[in-house]
């Protein structure tokens, strides 16, 4: 069975013994198929905002630095960016490794290199820092004096299903999820309270397992130690 916004709607259809959608009429599909398309969006964007770093939205994008430019937009589909994965990536023509860069403290940064924001000719080089402005923006200092390629990692905002054939990002063995979700809202609008009660419950222990595998991790020690 495939694994789309389609099917996922005729799970709903076929858990309350409705006629299945198709391809050909999902578009124009209204009154109670229209409402149970917003139930499955719905349940995706509960799952969704569960967690800030669920892996299946997670995105390595690399920015191409503009010579002089130290400031730099996020991307409109991020949601959590993971600073401590900015890195440089090395190129032998522009004459750089690859190197990580450090984070800088927005207030250290102005203390410390505010010229760089004015004058940035005259600081211009390879990069080491980057800060976490106070808007949806980043900066890269010292401003690049050549086209480098920075990448970092972000964790993106999902969009609504639209077409018959969109995909959710939720990997397919979590469909159940979705659909418990889904049964939830349809239950509420028909009046069946209990079970609608037991589709959340069970919606919400889903969302615990997607947690535990995905999210709650034992992390590990690691030594600080700076070896000559």
């Amino acid at each position: 069975m495939a694994y789309n916004y389609l099917e996922l709607v005729n799970d709903v259809n076929k858990r309350l013994n409705e006629v299945p959608l198709t391809s050909s009429n999902f578009a124009g599909a209204s009154g109670y198929y229209a409402d149970v398309k917003g139930y499955i969006n719905s349940a995706l964007n509960r799952i969704n905002r569960e967690e800030f770093e669920w892996p299946f939205n997670h995105v390595k994008y690399t920015e191409t630095l503009v010579v002089d430019q130290s400031k730099y937009p996020y991307q409109a589909n991020a949601k959590s960016i993971a600073f401590d994965t900015f890195r440089v990536k090395g190129d032998d023509v522009l004459n750089i490794d690859t190197r990580k860069l450090k984070i800088l403290d927005y207030e250290e940064y102005l203390a410390d290199y505010a010229d760089y924001e004015f004058n940035p000719t005259d600081y211009a080089d390879k990069p080491m820092y980057v800060i976490r402005n106070r808007d949806l923006s980043y900066t890269i200092a010292p401003p690049p004096d050549q086209a480098y390629e920075v990448v970092y990692e972000y964790y993106k905002l999902p969009v609504n299903l639209e077409n018959w054939d969109d995909v959710p990002t939720i990997p397919e063995p979590f469909r159940w999820v979705i659909l418990e979700g889904a049964m939830y809202h349809a239950y509420m609008f028909r009046g069946a309270v209990d079970e609608a009660a037991l589709s959340d419950k069970l919606f919400t222990a889903g969302i615990a397992d997607m947690r535990k595998i995905y999210i709650n991790r034992t992390e590990y020690a690691r030594s600080t130690v700076i070896r000559s």
